[in-house]
């Protein structure tokens, strides 16, 4: 990740980082996560939140920056993509990106969901606030919020006249221009628009392909591949119909059009599939009579300069309209937000990380989503009672293109899917105060969902297995199958106590639950039967919703006269009907889906901002976590203590520093310090232990993980006529941390071929500002 932030506590830090209160406590924010305005040390659950100040320190601008706020999370770009997430919390993550998968974490912004982890990852130009929840979300944010949720907050119009502009320039010629204009006021309407460009060359360059006379291979169009060419907008209209009701329309809009990261071949071994051998003579894999020198383009340690055979391309335009609707009822207020998705995201990768052409793999992908909610929150009973209301509609379409070739086009393949969902839910919660110190917290979600699936396969050619002409091998149209459909009942209860106005504590359970579904990938076909008449076992039957019971214990404290913030949560978590998804390169590269395993997860998390003096802030967070199966079946056998947990490192922690060096009429100096640790971990949930050294070992693909450090200079608040200037330098990962993040193993059927996926180098530049 390029970008480390480590101010990991729920206070306000951002807000007296830019105020400069001349009190010496930290202030308080206030969030929206439970669908109303509180005071973020109030609410019993364990939340996270930075403020705009912060966001602004740290050169926020995309939400794959965003994975240290909060202990026990960890955002990465999924293998090979820069606008794919996969975002981890309390050790739960879907690691597959297909269009039919739903992520563990929600993600929302400004109370819209973000329904796929696909083009998840899009620059926001002027944030608010960012809230990062906790351990299970299903009774205000329900399906695939299993494991918490994200809010993106942007800031609204204020109607009044302001704004700024910036402009950025760092390492490998990185520009980055980015502003926001807010409008004043006419009549009744008040509008904003906010946008950033930003492009940068690549962090690997290519050079000649030194086999391009020996392969047919299609050469290179471009000197360098993990480049930025990303441009976003967001246009913000708010109307105030009458002094009770108010309409905000929202358009955002975000394109990327740039070359994926490098896909590093970090391994390769010779006893693959007896079929696909490699030559004991020489450094070559073997298929279909033709031979590809692999081995001499292995390395473990991230490379500067590589070849390509083929001309990737990662390709993502996405856009959203949203209107809410907020009417003011005297005690209560109704909501109403109405929202509407569209995606297209497409990519070429050259998956081998060689000049040879051994696999390289499109996904072409059309994807569109509605959503309504409405929600009513108000108090009664003298204020003991406050109550939330909501229901909640979802519809989308999904489809995914994939052509695939591998080996020079000896094997050649089609391989498409696509569904379409829709659900809905009715929600509520209760917060009663039976003393003035001791607030029980009820809550209960219903939701019911269907799913259909369409899928085809189609073999061009197969030199290997003597298919010379195409041959359809699945062609399941929608209805084919019955569709999936899922109810659920989520709970919720916590009960709190204000032990006085600077210490609280709070005991919860909680109810997460992550949709069921087809595998749209799906490779294993076989003869129809009565029982499955496709013949594609994993259609006829789809797997099963993930959910999770958890146990949370939490103590919120506010000490020394505002002058310290310490929380803490411990917390455990019983998963049942775990979703795996286990990548295969048997045929067309896909993944096989299991229900296969239940677990224990268990941690403690541990928060705190201290602010000895007005100058100095200090923030830190230590968060550890231990996950254990309780049962994995394969083939019938408990496997589980043979299995690794994906993307779960046992121990996170985090510090930052903020120090203003010098302040006066000419403006302030403020230098930021940031560093974020994260402990080795697992990507993928394979065996420990393999029968032979080419199939899926856990060790082949774990992360020795790493340690970013950033730090900033800012000399801000310079007078400028009307308005004030900013300058900053910056450097981002100063120690050169240069361990692998992520991985993929393309098993036996690829002779052990292994990739691995880097984090951004060391950077470095300036960025200039002017607010106004």
């Amino acid at each position: 990740m390029s970008t480390s932030l480590v101010l990991i506590p729920a206070p306000a830090l951002a807000q007296d980082a830019q105020n400069d209160a001349e009190s010496v406590g930290i202030g308080d924010i206030v969030v929206t996560a439970q669908k109303r305005s509180e005071n973020l040390q109030d609410v019993p659950i364990a939340i996270s939140a930075v403020s705009s100040a912060f966001i602004e320190s740290r050169g926020v601008d995309s939400i794959d920056n965003l994975g240290t706020i909060a202990p026990n999370v960890k955002i990465e770009r999924a293998p090979s993509s820069k606008t794919i997430s996969q975002i981890a919390i309390r050790g739960s993550v879907t690691i597959n990106p297909a269009i039919t998968w739903e992520p563990a974490v929600g993600l929302y912004i400004d109370g819209v969901y973000i329904a796929k982890a696909q083009g998840s990852i899009f620059d926001v130009a002027d944030l608010e606030r960012v809230e990062i929840l906790r351990g299970p979300q299903g009774t205000l944010y329900g399906r695939n919020a299993l494991a918490g949720a994200v809010n993106l907050v942007t800031k609204k119009p204020s109607g009044e006249m302001g704004g700024f502009a910036e402009l950025t320039y760092g390492s490998f010629d990185e520009i980055k221009v980015r502003g926001s204009l807010d409008l004043p006021q006419v009549g009744i309407f008040s509008a904003k628009v906010s946008g950033q460009y930003r492009k940068r060359d690549g962090l690997v360059k290519l050079v000649p392909n030194p086999v391009a006379g020996v392969f047919t291979a299609q050469p290179n169009k471009f000197s360098d591949t993990d480049t930025i060419d990303s441009a976003s907008v967001l246009v913000q209209l708010r109307a105030e119909l009458s002094e009770t009701i108010t309409a905000d329309y929202t358009y955002d809009y975000s394109k990327q059009d740039q070359r994926p990261p490098f896909a590093q071949l970090i391994s390769v071994n010779r006893n693959g599939d007896p079929r696909d051998i490699f030559d004991p003579n020489s450094p070559s894999y073997a298929y279909g009579g033709a031979y590809f020198p692999l081995d001499k383009y292995t390395n473990p340690n991230r490379v500067e300069t590589a070849s390509m055979d083929g001309a990737v391309y990662e390709k993502s335009r996405s856009y959203g309209h949203a209107l809410t609707l907020t009417a003011e009822l005297g005690d209560a207020t109704l909501k109403s937000i109405s929202a509407y998705r569209d995606l297209a995201w497409s990519d070429g990768l050259d998956l081998d990380g060689s000049p040879t052409p051994v696999a390289f793999t499109q996904r072409i992908t059309d994807y569109n989503a509605f959503s309504q909610e409405l929600q009513l929150t108000g108090r009664a009973f003298d204020d003991r009672l406050a109550y939330v209301l909501g229901g909640f509609y979802f519809k989308e379409k999904a489809e995914t293109l994939g052509p695939q070739s591998f080996f020079g086009g000896a094997a050649d393949y089609q391989s498409d899917y696509g569904s379409n969902t829709e659900a809905f839910a009715l929600y509520t919660q209760l917060d009663y105060n039976l003393t003035d110190a001791l607030k029980l917290t009820l809550g209960a979600r219903y939701t019911h969902e269907k799913k259909d699936i369409r899928r085809y396969m189609r073999i061009n050619y197969d030199a290997a297995n003597g298919i010379t002409s195409p041959l359809v091998v699945a062609n399941i149209a929608y209805g084919a199958v019955p569709d999936a459909k899922y109810n659920d009942f989520s709970p919720a209860a916590t009960i709190s106590y204000a032990v006085n106005d600077d210490i609280n504590v709070y005991a919860r359970y909680a109810r997460g639950f992550k949709s069921g579904g087809f595998n749209g990938e799906t490779n294993l076909f076989a003869a129809p039967t009565a029982a499955c008449p496709t013949g594609a076992l994993e259609l006829c039957e789809p797997y099963r919703p993930e959910k999770v019971d958890s146990y949370e214990l939490g103590l919120k404290t506010r000490l020394l006269d505002g002058k310290l913030i310490f929380n803490v949560a411990a917390f455990q978590d019983e998963h049942k009907d775990i979703q795996l998804s286990v990548f295969t390169a048997s045929g067309a590269a896909a993944s096989i889906v299991r229900n296969a395993a239940a677990a224990r997860i268990r941690g403690l998390e541990f928060e705190t901002v201290v602010r000895p003096v007005d100058a100095i802030t200090l923030n830190a967070s230590l968060a550890i976590l231990d996950a254990k199966y309780k049962s994995y079946l394969d083939g019938g056998v408990d496997v589980s203590n043979n299995r690794a947990f994906p993307h779960t490192p046992k121990t996170t922690a985090s510090a930052g520093l903020d120090v203003r060096l010098a302040k006066g009429d000419w403006g302030k100096v403020n230098v930021y310090a940031d560093v974020n640790h994260v402990s080795s971990y697992y990507t993928f949930p394979y065996a420990f232990t393999t029968p032979t050294v080419s199939d899926q070992d856990a060790f082949n693909t774990r992360s020795n993980g790493r340690t970013i450090v950033n730090l900033r200079l800012s000399v801000a608040d310079i007078p400028l006529g009307g308005a004030r200037a900013e300058i900053s330098g910056w450097v981002r990962n100063l120690t050169k941390e240069a361990n692998a993040s992520n991985f993929i193993d393309f098993g036996p059927g690829f002779g052990g071929l292994t990739l691995g996926y880097f984090p951004d180098p060391r950077t470095f530049g300036v960025t200039g500002a002017v607010r106004f």
